[in-house]
């Protein structure tokens, strides 16, 4: 599809899909023949607290939160193709989120048809079906805000005239088509699906209606699409289960055998550094009842992308990606330009960002600091911290042998500023920091050693208490984000419906 405003009419999109519609799943599906790519519900909470990242090496577009989770990943491939859906029930948070995205997709989606209790408990996704009202704020809002078009995807409503009442009014709001999933909130897969619903919402507006709920009875090969189009009357198809399945359902060429898509879909999640756990996930609904055979089980054993490339096969495929992901780190490296030190006062300053990707786990820059100032016999070093009222942004300074450093960047949490503290004493002083990459210099692991061989406990409960500090944060950001329905990447495990 050539960039420009997006058409919804006759077109087969890859529905949104909680756990599945990640970067990875989207490319699979274009790859395929999918006209349109829906990105998973994401929170309009948490995506209001992202900052937008250019990723060089991986060459994306990150929306990255307060404790360092990738929100939202997209690059230029999808740009003009790819729909960022929000569950949100607040007319300016929608709007601020939007606005936050709107330059790398190609269209805003409102769910509101999720019937789930994470969705529905924050009167969004299904609750808002009740609230015409808000629905009806919500899209005026989005579609005089934004510059891209702006959709809806909703449940059928008890009556048919209840439903045809409400499409007529969110055709109103201006926005640029609807999605209808043709069951009510209660009815989950199992249930038959009401085309007869749909069909009576598409003759009743002009804007395109999208088709969706399909995929188990009415849909199961790429010659079935067509048909289900007919059946609903719909100017477009959506597709869930079944791309979940096999992504190749979108091929014309298709279905190809299931064992080249799983190996398609690794290989994106390889390139991208798709989180392990979300790509165990999606193997295993593809594997759907082979999950407990030799390749199933290897798969659910798998903890890292590593593991999972050992169980196709892709080793090779996995080594030459990280090598040439390196040489595009140690490039962008050796080109950028060394930080400047500026002296503000008696407190030394760079423009420091405390990245945790570029650190392993457990190990981080003031840990390093700590170390060296035991090493030197000078005092532990202090941190200082203040906090910027008009976006709560947080600042630290280091104080270590009667010297004061301080990075000129804001961090979201006081975690992040001590640690970006820590780094511009650390680049000050040209003493190790810790990266990835970085050369051994035995500060942490050799004092790890010591203590184990010493028997000292001591050194041990504080090499625990340092791994309790960097977990701390990202706990109590999960935890707001359950109470909040954030439903970005989760463990494998439970049931999903990601028709929604």
């Amino acid at each position: 599809m050539a960039a420009g405003r997006l058409s919804f009419s006759n077109i087969t999109a890859l529905a949104p899909m909680v756990r599945v519609g990640t970067l990875p799943m989207r490319l699979l599906a274009l790859d395929y023949g999918a006209d349109v790519v829906y990105c998973e519900e994401l929170i309009d909470i948490k995506m209001a607290q992202c900052h937008r990242v250019v990723n060089e090496v991986l060459e994306t577009v990150d929306f990255v939160a307060p404790d360092e989770r990738v929100m939202f990943r997209t690059c230029e491939r999808e740009k003009y193709r790819v729909i960022f859906q929000m569950g949100t029930a607040d007319p300016d948070r929608a709007l601020t989120v939007a606005r936050l995205v709107e330059k790398d997709v190609a269209a805003i989606d409102v769910n509101m048809g999720c019937p789930k209790e994470y969705s529905t408990k924050g009167g969004m996704g299904a609750a808002l079906l009740s609230d015409p009202d808000k629905i009806e704020a919500i899209l005026k809002k989005l579609v005089t805000g934004v510059s891209i078009p702006v959709t809806c995807k909703i449940r059928i409503l008890p009556s048919l005239e209840e439903t045809l009442a409400l499409v007529r009014r969110i055709e109103k709001t201006g926005v640029a088509a609807v999605a209808v999933h043709g069951r009510l909130k209660d009815e989950r897969p199992r249930h038959p699906l009401h085309c007869d619903y749909i069909q009576a919402v598409a003759r009743a507006v002009s804007i395109p209606v999208i088709a969706n709920g399909g995929s188990l009875d009415l849909v199961k090969t790429n010659a079935d699409i067509e048909e289900f189009r007919r059946a609903t009357g719909a100017s477009s198809v959506m597709l869930a289960r079944a791309a979940m399945w096999n992504a190749s359902v979108f091929s014309d060429q298709g279905p190809f055998p299931l064992e080249r898509v799983m190996e398609d879909y690794l290989k994106y999640a390889i390139r991208y550094t798709n989180h392990a756990f979300n790509t165990k996930y999606c193997l295993c609904q593809m594997l759907r009842d082979k999950v407990e055979s030799p390749l199933g089980k290897q798969v659910q054993a798998a903890q890292t992308n590593a593991e999972l490339s050992e169980a196709y096969g892709l080793q090779e495929f996995y080594r030459r990606t990280q090598e040439q992901l390196q040489a595009r780190r140690d490039a962008l490296q050796s080109g950028s330009q060394p930080d400047r030190l500026v002296m503000d006062g008696d407190v030394a300053t760079m423009a420091v960002k405390f990245e945790r990707r570029e650190y392993p786990p457990h190990i981080t820059p003031k840990m390093f600091l700590l170390e060296w100032s035991r090493k030197e016999k000078l005092e532990q070093p202090q941190y200082e911290m203040v906090q910027r009222s008009q976006d709560r942004a947080f600042q630290s300074t280091v104080t270590l042998a009667e010297k004061r450093y301080r990075s000129t960047l804001w961090e979201k949490s006081k975690k992040f500023a001590e640690q970006a503290a820590a780094v511009v004493c650390l680049r000050v002083l040209g003493v190790p920091e810790g990266r990835i990459g970085e050369e051994d210099s035995g500060l942490v692991c050799k004092r790890k050693r010591e203590g184990k061989m010493n028997g000292a406990a001591e050194e041990e409960a504080r090499t625990k208490r340092h791994a309790v500090d960097l977990r701390q944060e990202t706990d109590n950001s999960e935890a707001a984000a359950v109470a909040n329905g954030e439903c970005g990447l989760q463990p494998v495990g439970g049931s999903v419906e990601p028709s929604y």
